[in-house]
């Protein structure tokens, strides 16, 4: 029989609203030696995620996508509407206004290769564990199914 999410998952999960401080989440980040947090609502939902990954816009910052104007219009050879989130995005002072809105998200009782598919797929490296209302019961990371393959 296989494994769940919920025999490898960290129960014990910390959560940030979309109203924290950005640098109180990093600060909680670095001192749980961690790379990323669910986001919740005022209900405790999950709304998104922050992540080593949506921090970087802050360091790295944002190029002004090419262009070129022809005939007193403007012609984008990328779509702005990504130069604007990104930009949202490097410029943010709030988890909010940083995290990532669009979550995968997983119950405790998925299997350890459904799990390992959709962070594959996705290219994501956690997964919250969600239970029938969105509130996160824990986390699974790609640590933690290494660690169950090399229990087998």
């Amino acid at each position: 029989m296989s494994q769940s999410v919920a025999d490898w998952m960290t129960a014990d999960v910390l959560t940030v609203t979309p109203d924290t401080p950005l640098p109180e989440a990093v600060q909680l980040l670095v001192d749980r030696k961690i790379g990323g947090l669910p986001v919740v609502d005022d209900t405790g939902k999950l709304v998104g995620v922050i992540s080593e990954s949506d921090l970087m816009w802050q360091e790295k910052g944002v190029e002004q996508p090419p262009y070129m104007m022809f005939l007193g219009g403007v012609i984008y050879f990328q779509n702005p509407a990504t130069y604007e989130r990104d930009l949202h995005k490097a410029l943010g002072q709030t988890v909010g206004e940083v995290m990532s809105s669009h979550t995968v998200s997983v119950s405790a009782n998925t299997s350890l290769p459904v799990a390992a598919r959709i962070m594959h797929d996705k290219k994501i490296h956690r997964l919250p564990v969600v239970d029938a209302d969105r509130h996160p019961i824990g986390i699974i990371t790609q640590s933690d199914i290494v660690r169950a393959i090399a229990a087998v």
